[in-house]
């Protein structure tokens, strides 16, 4: 599978491994509300997206991945995140018995704890159905959720990492790194690419992420959308 497919992830995500969360037409599409606030169009060049109105609700904000469309009137463009888009490109050292030891699956019951975390550190991309996207893992002290990571935009070929995140008074002991560890052998046991984006001025993170064997492939802009008035269904 070619990686051009990376351009528009959200719209490739939709259209394969993650169709039963999509809402829309042939044109546009949309993953359902309260699993994650993305939204995405077969092409750019006009204004079929446009066609998604009698999904979205008034006031309603999203993200729309990569070349923004012509967008309908009744849509604003609130701000651009420029982010790094990285590709695993060799498998990280595996974990020791130690790390492995540590992690957890999480499921259902995780659900209340994942959300607050997430939110406490990376507001405005998780919702409480995120977690139904893929595998998310954990690391647990005293019995409090102190680390995550996952999979998000699940394409043919290629798994998108993350919800990556460690609470503020648990950094520095590389939990995120044993974690994305956890997610990369398991893709590659699949025969799944890693894939992951990050924003430009996390230079950190970036610097983690190429140590761990992926590699900057372009740079490619979440754009915030929100909407105001839905005109009503024809």
């Amino acid at each position: 599978m070619k990686e051009t497919i990376l351009d528009n992830p959200a719209w490739e995500a939709l259209t394969s491994e993650h169709a039963h969360f999509a809402q829309g037409t042939d044109h546009a599409k949309r993953y359902q509300q309260g699993i994650v606030p993305f939204v995405a169009c077969r092409q750019t060049n006009d204004n079929s997206i446009a066609t998604l109105d009698p999904w979205m609700n008034a006031g309603e904000s999203f993200y729309i991945i990569g070349e923004l469309p012509i967008l309908p009137d009744n849509w604003t463009k609130d701000n651009e995140l420029p982010c790094a888009q990285m590709v695993l490109r060799s498998v990280p050292a595996p974990l020791t018995e130690s790390d492995v030891a540590m992690i957890s699956l999480l499921g259902p019951e995780d659900a209340d704890d994942m959300y607050t975390l997430i939110n406490s550190i990376q507001p405005g991309y998780y919702n409480h159905g995120t977690r139904l996207l893929g595998n998310y893992y954990g690391i647990r002290h005293n019995g409090t959720l102190i680390a995550m990571a996952g999979e998000r935009m699940r394409i043919t070929g290629f798994t998108e990492l993350s919800a990556i995140c460690t609470h503020p008074d648990h950094t520095g002991r590389g939990y995120a790194r044993k974690l994305i560890t956890q997610l990369c052998y398991q893709h590659a046991g699949e025969g799944i690419t890693s894939f992951l984006h990050v924003a430009l001025s996390n230079e950190r993170a970036i610097r983690l992420y190429a140590h761990m064997g992926f590699e900057q492939r372009r740079v490619i802009s979440f754009y915030k959308v929100t909407t105001s008035h839905i005109p009503p269904l024809q």
